[in-house]
């Protein structure tokens, strides 16, 4: 279940999206709920494919307070927590994005072009 990234990190690590997990800050961008305050992820329900944020509840005819279960793309990943295999999954995907994009590209410079040329002759 990923959710995008705010452009800021977007931005810093290269990458569009992520798996989203526990506590990372979340804003929702669409929907009932969306606005400005930032909320953390208390619970990802996988098999309902929603995810439970900090502040959104609403009230049960009985009085009890439930959270409002939330699509994970309607959301924008705010802030990260971070550990190793997260660092490892940013790394791998910038890697690939960047290879994707050209970034890499034109490796071959005119000067290898002509001693490769010189050399073959």
């Amino acid at each position: 279940m990923s959710a995008p990234l705010s452009k800021e990190l977007r931005q810093k690590y290269n990458v569009k999206t992520m798996p989203i997990r526990k506590d990372d800050e979340v804003q929702v961008v669409r929907g009932h709920y969306k606005g400005q305050q930032v909320g953390k992820v208390v619970q990802v329900y996988r098999k309902k494919f929603v995810i439970y944020i900090e502040r959104i509840q609403r009230e049960k005819a009985n009085g009890a307070s439930v959270y409002v279960g939330i699509h994970p793309s309607k959301v924008v990943v705010v802030k990260m927590k971070m550990d190793k295999d997260r660092k490892k999954i940013i790394d791998r995907r910038s890697k690939g994005r960047a290879a994707a994009l050209g970034k890499d590209k034109g490796k071959y410079t005119e000067e290898s072009t002509t001693t490769a040329a010189v050399d073959a002759s």
